[in-house]
């Protein structure tokens, strides 16, 4: 089983949510297998439905998986280190207290686990309140270099940097991005990224020397009708990608 994501030339894997299996196994080709299929552990009752559907979207495209958690939510936390301990997939998506758990259940260090932190309006900062209960108390601000001492300390993999809002926290971003390429850590920016802001968003980051990026592309490539990912957007977003990594 592979466990680690297939990046182009080792820089950017894109990340999508897959509407269905067929979606799953379409976008995945689309990429190139460039690609990390986001599917939601919200979308299930109970991690034993979750178990059997996902280990079923893995086998199809060659464990390119992404367990979510569903719009950022930290109730979904300890489901999603559930699903993964079982299912090992590529890529697992935490809130920044959850990412601990997830990474001991995994048993490896291969699967790439991110742990979400969010823009503060300050250069530098960020929030890592993230969790069940932290996101319900005084938000925990931090460094930028703390937060990734922390992950790290943690088993972590990568910020996963949500949301943010296209490119409305560039400045901030622009900082995180930095402070991971200083640190020899993942980046994952998410939250308002369509075909118009990607390629700008990619190159800062690209730009700052982040080792690895792995961009989420969600609702803007989806088709509301379906709910399907559109594939030749996926097609778009791995070409601006090949641009852009050279």
């Amino acid at each position: 089983m592979k466990l680690k994501p297939n990046y182009y030339k080792d820089r950017v894997c894109l990340n999508v949510l897959a509407g269905s299996k067929a979606n799953a196994q379409e976008i995945y080709n689309a990429a190139e297998g460039h690609v990390l299929v986001g599917v939601l552990s919200k979308n299930y009752p109970d991690v034993e439905s979750a178990l059997t559907d996902m280990s079923s979207y893995a086998r199809l495209i060659e464990n390119a998986l992404s367990v979510g958690l569903g719009t950022g939510d930290p109730n979904q936390s300890v489901m999603v280190s559930l699903i993964s301990q079982y299912v090992q997939p590529q890529h697992v998506n935490q809130v920044f207290t959850g990412v601990g758990t997830s990474r001991a259940l995994l048993g490896q260090n291969d699967t790439v686990v991110n742990g979400l932190v969010s823009p503060t309006g300050r250069i530098g900062w960020v929030k890592i309140s993230t969790g069940p209960l932290s996101s319900q108390a005084a938000d925990g601000i931090v460094p930028v270099e703390t937060a990734i001492a922390l992950l790290k300390d943690m088993g972590g993999s990568s910020i996963k940097y949500f949301p943010m809002g296209g490119l409305k926290h560039k400045d901030e971003y622009q900082y995180v991005a930095q402070a991971c390429a200083e640190h020899d850590f993942m980046l994952e920016p998410t939250g308002g990224i369509d075909l118009e802001n990607y390629e700008p968003i990619l190159e800062i980051a690209l730009k700052a020397g982040v080792k690895q990026v792995i961009p989420h592309i969600y609702s803007s490539i989806i088709d509301p009708a379906s709910g399907h990912t559109r594939p030749q957007d996926v097609k778009i977003l791995l070409e601006i990608t090949k641009k852009l990594v050279g």
